[in-house]
């Protein structure tokens, strides 16, 4: 039987972006299968008493800078949001929408999120820009609200949550092979020798 990975992951999380981008690509050379696992980062910052490293001045500072090292390491375009932080409540809702609807342009509509925040820097906490963002990628941004209002699909959401931080996930991007937790895009190779 293959491996998989387990990639619980929130949009708003700069570095769950570069994660994104290699673990594919890491997955595909390992044989392995990616599991995509939507949560909030909010609730689990929440549930552990962590936060976003950008509240340290000091260490957000660092970590914009290597943020910007891991992208021209991976190759991969990447832009630190102006924006960032932002609420992602609705938009990982929609993307848990999405998955468990219409799994056949999941990646897709990931791609169309993740390329808007973090390659054109745009501000995903507006409403009408998230619209144009999704009309442009070939999403109905109506379809897409009425999503994020569906009951089973907020239930989806806390529940993948819910299991994250049982689980012992403090942040993202966190990524499981097996039992084992690894947490942070710089912790890819530790995932690939794991898969190995």
């Amino acid at each position: 039987m293959s491996k998989s990975v387990e990639f619980f992951f929130d949009i708003g999380s700069p570095a769950t972006y570069l994660a994104y981008t290699q673990l594919p690509i890491l997955c595909a050379d390992a044989n392995s299968v990616l599991i995509y696992r939507p949560m909030l980062l909010g609730g689990v910052f929440k549930a552990t008493g962590n936060a976003s490293p950008v509240t340290v001045p000091a260490k957000g500072a660092h970590m914009a800078k290597d943020l910007d090292r891991f992208a021209k390491r991976y190759g991969v375009e990447f832009r630190l949001n102006p924006y960032f932080p932002i609420n992602t409540l609705s938009l990982m809702r929609a993307i848990t929408g999405m998955q468990l609807r219409h799994p056949e342009r999941f990646e897709a509509f990931i791609d169309c999120l993740f390329h808007a925040l973090w390659v054109d820097a745009r501000n995903l906490s507006d409403p009408a820009t998230v619209a144009a963002v999704l009309d442009e990628s070939g999403f109905d941004p109506r379809y897409v609200l009425a999503l994020t209002a569906d009951e089973p699909i907020k239930e989806a959401l806390k529940t993948t949550t819910e299991e994250a931080i049982a689980r012992g996930v403090f942040g993202a991007p966190s990524m499981f092979v097996g039992d084992e937790l690894f947490f942070g895009q710089d912790r890819l190779d530790f995932v690939r020798e794991a898969l190995n």
